[in-house]
């Protein structure tokens, strides 16, 4: 499977923990210099209004950087503003301002040669019962996303789902809802990111829910990364969840998966671009280790094996 490889342009920038800060910080610019020395990078990811300015001011950068873009990331959380919610905001007004984020995101898309933005609503949900109306909440982003999706036809719009962080639970928490969401605003060009990490944590089996999406015609993006499935930590793919990995990119040829990967992944260790390049890597080998079993060979083994020679036999093709 050839994998359509994009970078997070934040993960070659500051990160920090509460305690502190690992990589150091870098401009746009440097950050699109950095993404093209590294080998198999096929595109980025930006992020809007941070990287690519409130008016767009800086998407001649992007541009001239020679990186196609995956998607356009829209950030409804981290300004003030958004301290008390994006699209469910008690605000009327910091409610059109995150729907108009949505709108100038897909013009810039547009702008870039992509056909996709990516939105998650992390700052969407509740921390306490009784603190927020459930059905006031599901109402405004119901009309918040009807409203970007009719502003123009030939940009997606895909919903990256997660089940806490920044409130304790997020109004889109897992794939089924998720879903259940597309199908409430009902249009075709809305759809789902599945972020592998944020599958794990929720308690999902990332290849099932992969599958999920593909049949209701509303997978559009995939994020790569791995978690120990208590938090969220953006490590390398397959460093913890080995098998789950193999299993979501098998399921991904079964599908004929031809879109965009994008990668998470953030280091506290070593270099941030070293670790990238490691990423890339890891993928092109986890797919050359389903070459090596074969599909035929797994599709067997997961219809007529048992699971002790099921995994007998995966782990053979290992050696």
């Amino acid at each position: 499977m050839a994998i359509r490889n994009s970078i997070l342009l934040g993960t070659l920038g500051r990160y920090a923990d509460r305690f502190h800060q690992f990589q150091k910080p870098r401009s746009l610019a440097e950050r699109l210099d950095l993404a093209t020395t590294i080998p198999r990078t096929h595109g980025v990811e930006p992020v809007y209004p941070q990287d690519l300015g409130y008016q767009g001011e800086h998407v001649d950068l992007v541009k001239a950087s020679g990186l196609a873009v995956s998607a356009v990331n829209v950030n409804v959380k981290s300004e003030d503003k958004f301290r008390a919610g994006s699209f469910t905001n008690p605000d009327a007004g910091v409610r059109r301002e995150a729907t108009q984020y949505l709108k100038t995101a897909m013009d810039l898309a547009s702008d870039l040669g992509a056909d996709m933005i990516t939105v998650c609503p992390l700052i969407d949900g509740w921390d306490y019962a009784f603190q927020v109306d459930f059905r006031s909440q599901w109402r405004w982003l119901v009309e918040a996303f009807s409203e970007a999706s009719a502003y123009r036809s030939d940009v997606k719009i895909s919903i990256e789902y997660k089940a806490y962080e920044s409130r304790n639970r997020i109004i889109l928490p897992s794939m089924g809802r998720t879903l259940h969401f597309c199908n409430t605003v009902g249009a075709d060009t809305l759809g789902v990111t599945i972020d592998v990490g944020h599958a794990l944590i929720a308690g999902e089996t990332p290849a099932a829910e992969i599958c999920l999406a593909h049949d209701a015609g509303r997978l559009f993006y995939i994020h790569f990364n791995d978690n120990n499935r208590g938090a969220d930590w953006d490590m390398l793919p397959a460093s913890v969840n080995f098998w789950e990995t193999l299993e979501a990119l098998f399921y991904m040829r079964e599908l004929g998966w031809d879109g965009w990967v994008a990668y998470d992944v953030f280091t506290r260790h070593g270099a941030d671009d070293e670790a990238i390049a490691s990423t890339f890597q890891i993928m092109e080998d986890l797919d050359k280790i389903i070459d090596r079993i074969g599909m035929d060979q797994i599709r067997a083994l997961r219809t007529d094996g048992t699971p002790a020679r099921t995994f007998a036999a995966l782990t053979r093709a290992l050696v």
